[in-house]
This record gives C-alpha cells, structure tokens and sequence, in this order.
C-alpha cells in the first residue's frame, strides 16, 4: 500500500502525540507549527538566565506519561527527570493560616483528621471511589473517540458508568464526605483544571482527587517544556517533520475531502489526512470554507468555556521565603469569584489567584541567588484585556502576596512580561481568549463534546483540549492517540 501523507496542525501535546502514532504506524507526517518552537500552550522562553515554562505547569497523572512513552517501546526518564514535590503544594486561606499538603497519605490523613475528626476514615472511603473512577474513567472512557452513543452501551459498562457518578456534582459528593469548609475547598480545587465550578462538574471527577493525593504532584527537571522537546526527539525519530513559522491559511477541500494544507507564504502542502491540533474554533471557521464547518457560530457562543488567564513572569533578583513550588491562594471567598471566572463577563473584585516558584526545585531556572516567580490569575473568556487592567491587578494579588508571605517583592522584580486574553488571541488563535479549551461539564463531555472528525469532509479530523477527552496535558496526550487510532482505522 501506497504511504500515506498526514499533516498534523500544531505541535502542541494533542498534535506531537497524534503525528507519532501515525508515523509509528507507517504515515509520513508533516507538522505544521504557527509559532517559532513546539509546544503550544507549553512552549518556554528565556530572559538572563530565567527559564519560563509558558502554560501548564503541574505535573499530574504519572502513568498517563509512562503509557504515552511505553507505546513507543520508551520511558519519560529517556527524556527528563522526574521529582515527586513534597509538600505536593500549599494552599493559603488567609495570613499565618497555611497547609502545606505532604506527599505521603498517612501524614496527609493525619492532616485532615487534625482539621475535621473521622475525617481520616472518610478520606478512605473518598478515595475508594475516586480510585475506581480514576480506572475506569482514565483507562478506558477517555480512550473512546465519543462519536456514537453505542460506543458506551454495553451493559459493562453502563454498570460502570452509574457507579461513576455522572448524574450528581462534585460539590454534592465532597459534602457526603467531609464538613470542614477547609477540607471542601482543597477537594474541590483539582476541577478547577476542568474549567467549571464543582456545583456544575460531575462527581465522576473525583478520579482528579484520585490524581492529586495517591498519585503525587511532580516536576520534570529544567521544566514542563522538558516533555515537549521529548516528544519532538522521539517525533522525530519516527520519521514526522516539523515546520516551523508556518501558519496554516486554509485547508483546501474539493469534493469533501481534505487535499491540501496552504500556508500564509503560500506554500502548499498536499495531504491524504488532516488532523488540526490548533483551536477548533478557528479550524471550523476560518480555515475550511463554511460550507464544511462542523457547527455554527451559535453554537460555538453557547459553548461553556473553560477560564482564561492573566499569567505574569518575573524574575526576582533575591531568593523568597514562605513559598512552595505551587501555591495556591484561597485566601478570598470562591462564590463572587466563580461567577466572574464562569459567568459573568468581568473582572472580579478580589481574585483568586496561583503562584510557582520552580527555582525552588530546580535551580537552573533562575540565575544564582535569584527566583523565577510564575503568577496565575483564572479570569472568564472574552474580557477587555489592557495594559492598564493587566497592571492593576499585577497589583492587587501582589500586595496580598506580599502580605501574606511577610517580604517586599515588587522592588526586587528585574524582569517582567504578562501574558492573557488577547496573548492567547495572537499565538494561538484562541475562541475568545481561552487558556484551557471547554469546561468539563456533563453537556459537554463525551460525545457532546465537538466532534473529533468533520461530518463533511472525509479525511479531517481535530485534536486537542476542544474536543474529546478534554482540557489538560494527560487528557491532550491521549486526545492525539485517539484522534491517531481512528485515522489508522478509517485511511488505511
């Protein structure tokens, strides 16, 4: 049989992950990257002697890596270093009131139990639960390309499905479990990274709390970068080629299917396959003729999106004190704050707020004697983004920071870039600023999710944290697998 050309667009997790399946299986791939480096949303930059990760910088979810890696006969330490984090991060209620939450589960009971009496013996029974969705939900749902509702109807695992808790919130199932409002907001922090509120995330999600506390929190060495550029070696080692500055114009489609790929400097690149890695959105209308749009503008601003963000790096010319490598900032009330990130369209009064210092860890990510300072504010999608509202809040969660941690940081800053909504716009061709795809919510999750594959054209397929399985850098890795998988089943 003749080899078949795939063009994957980006090389984000979702799109490396997808062109290496495809050419360990005999594809000639091509990718097409936008940007001047890998990564997507992980790309890196460096500043003096400061490394900045760009986006995503928790490492969860281990053997989702490993698994990833073992396909292809290696190991994530092929690659880079692993260090488990411990404490795995600490959570800021307010000054002097800190958890630092440890990495090893008995001292993690003894914690809770400290805080909430039986609260120890109602963890067990949280995680038995959340064990079993993790299984399940991460070894087996998320592995499904959700384009028929038959595909989840054998009596298996329909039975699985009820016990999974799809039909009722995570606030609901925390709250059958623990009583410390403490306790509750750090259960219910891991679905943030899903883009709803607990009140609107299924409790199936608990498996995240599964992630978090019997899993561990861990950091590859030199940074989150350090697995893209593993997954570019081992890409290309598979035979894919990467072009970079080479942003995609349109998909040109005749007689419903995908011919060719023709980029910005007019280049075109034929294809047998396509596979767009970029923001689905943009994909379906702007780089198809509307005539092959998956779905209507209507129904793309209906959509539940998950957060944007306000990032800021900074380099500080002194080391910190009182800081983990994660911190999270819980030290405003959640209420106000979720409508503005979800709801309603503005900026919120009192931001919650996430603050890493990498250089904890790993020393070659600042210069000697320095810090590299990552900031994270989650905001709603489609904000006015400014200079002057980026500043004010640089302001505002740096005088809680200050605070709250006991030292003067802002005279100490000799370096600094922000990064939000109309960043994501620029880079990334992003609906509306999202940093992190759709919310996980139980109307957009599995085959109510946009569809991994074009309903007109034949050969075009998407990838990536708008479509199925969902936002996230494990959910991505296997979202390319998937996407991988049913081109191999339908081209060949």
């Amino acid at each position: 049989m003749a080899e078949k050309h795939a063009v994957v667009i980006g090389s984000g997790f979702a799109g490396l992950s997808a062109a290496t399946h495809l050419a360990a299986k005999g594809f000639r791939v091509t990718i097409v990257e936008k940007n001047e480096s890998p990564g997507g949303r992980a790309r890196k930059f460096e500043h003096q002697g400061f490394v900045f990760d760009m986006g995503p910088s928790w490492y969860w979810m281990p053997d989702v890596f490993e698994k990833y890696f073992a396909t292809f006969g290696k190991k994530p330490s092929d690659y880079y270093e692993l260090i488990r984090l411990d404490p795995s991060y600490s959570v800021i209620y307010g000054e002097g009131d800190v958890l630092d939450i440890p990495a090893n589960l008995d001292e993690f009971k003894t914690m809770l139990e400290g805080i909430e009496t039986g609260a120890a013996a109602q963890l067990d029974k949280f995680l038995e639960q959340a064990a079993y969705k993790y299984q399940v939900g991460i070894h087996d749902l998320v592995t499904k390309p959700s384009r028929s509702v038959f595909e989840f109807t054998s009596p298996g695992l329909l039975k699985d499905m009820l016990r999974m808790d799809i039909f009722q919130s995570m606030a609901k199932h925390v709250r059958k479990f623990f009583k410390s409002d403490k306790i509750i907001r750090l259960m219910e922090f891991p679905v943030l990274f899903l883009g709803e509120t607990a009140e609107n995330i299924p409790a199936l999600y608990s498996l995240m709390n599964y992630a978090d506390i019997a899993l561990g929190t861990w950091y590859p060495k030199k940074g989150m970068h350090e697995i893209i550029r593993g997954m570019v070696s081992l890409a290309e080692e598979k035979g894919v080629k990467i072009l970079y500055n080479s942003e995609v114009e349109e998909i040109e489609i005749k007689e419903g299917k995908a011919k060719a790929v023709r980029l910005i400097s007019g280049k075109k690149i034929e294809a047998d396959v396509v596979i767009a890695g970029a923001d689905y959105h943009h994909v379906d209308k702007h780089l198809v003729n509307p005539n092959y749009s998956n779905y209507s503008e209507e129904y793309w601003d209906k959509r539940v999106l998950a957060p944007s963000s306000l990032l800021f790096y900074l380099g500080i010319d002194k080391r910190l004190v009182n800081l983990r490598h994660h911190n999270l900032f819980f030290d405003e009330p959640l209420g106000p704050h979720a409508d503005a990130i979800y709801k309603n369209p503005r900026w919120p009064e009192k931001p919650l707020f996430y603050a890493s210092v990498p250089s904890l860890t790993d020393r070659s990510v600042a210069p000697k004697g320095m810090e590299n300072l990552f900031l994270l504010i989650p905001l709603a999608p489609d904000l006015e983004d400014t200079e002057e509202l980026r500043e004010k809040y640089y302001h505002i969660i740096m005088v809680r920071l200050e605070k709250i941690t006991g030292q003067e940081i802002r005279s100490h800053v000799v370096f600094k870039r922000s990064y939000a909504h109309q960043d994501f716009k620029n880079d990334y061709h992003a609906y509306k600023g999202n940093a992190y795809g759709l919310a996980n919510t139980l109307t957009q999750t599995a085959i109510l999710k946009p569809s991994l594959k074009n309903k007109k054209v034949s050969n075009l397929y998407y990838t990536g944290q708008l479509t199925v399985p969902g936002p996230g850098v494990p959910p991505s890795l296997i979202s390319g697998q998937v996407v991988a998988n049913e081109v191999i089943k339908e081209i060949y």
